[in-house]
């Protein structure tokens, strides 16, 4: 957790979005699976994608929604921190849901989910090095590539607990 994995799928999702149809990106999937609110995020996904509001009363009628209203167009959705299979076949289960072209990003904590999901292409995202990371910590604390003199021993134990 903390490593970065939705700020870079958010980086991704601007920079390709206007090469697809529509696009949608469902942030915080598993707290709001917690919430029992699954319907919502169908609701969104289509919300985002064909630009109206559908009312469906279940997650079943959602999928076949989804199926019907996107199967021909070419879709970008980003499902972000996703921890059961379940939450992604809501709103996702196969790429034939969806037109040609589609892509799906996925962030999550739990790689075997995504070869159970059956991923062909995945990223591991990785910590900075130590340098790069006091120097991130500086910018934001110090408005500076360098720590304070005084705060040197302090921000060097604040990269460490970070871990990159």
């Amino acid at each position: 957790p903390g490593i970065g994995k939705t700020t870079l799928a958010k980086i991704v999702y601007n920079e390709i979005q206007y090469q697809f149809t529509g696009a949608s990106f469902l942030q915080d999937v598993r707290e709001t699976f917690n919430k029992g609110c699954q319907l919502q995020l169908q609701q969104q996904l289509l919300h985002d994608t064909v630009r109206n509001d559908v009312e469906f009363s279940n997650i079943n009628k959602g999928i076949n929604i989804i199926k019907s209203r996107l199967r021909s167009k070419k879709v970008l959705i980003v499902i972000d921190d996703v921890d059961r299979l379940q939450q992604l076949e809501s709103v996702a289960r196969s790429l034939k849901w969806f037109g040609p072209g589609s892509t799906i990003i996925i962030t999550t904590r739990d790689q075997h989910l995504l070869v159970e999901y059956g991923v062909t292409i995945s990223y591991k995202a990785t910590g900075l090095h130590y340098r790069e990371a006091l120097q991130l910590f500086s910018r934001h604390a110090f408005e500076q590539n360098d720590p304070k003199e005084d705060y040197v021993g302090l921000s060097n134990c604040m990269v460490q607990y970070a871990q990159g």
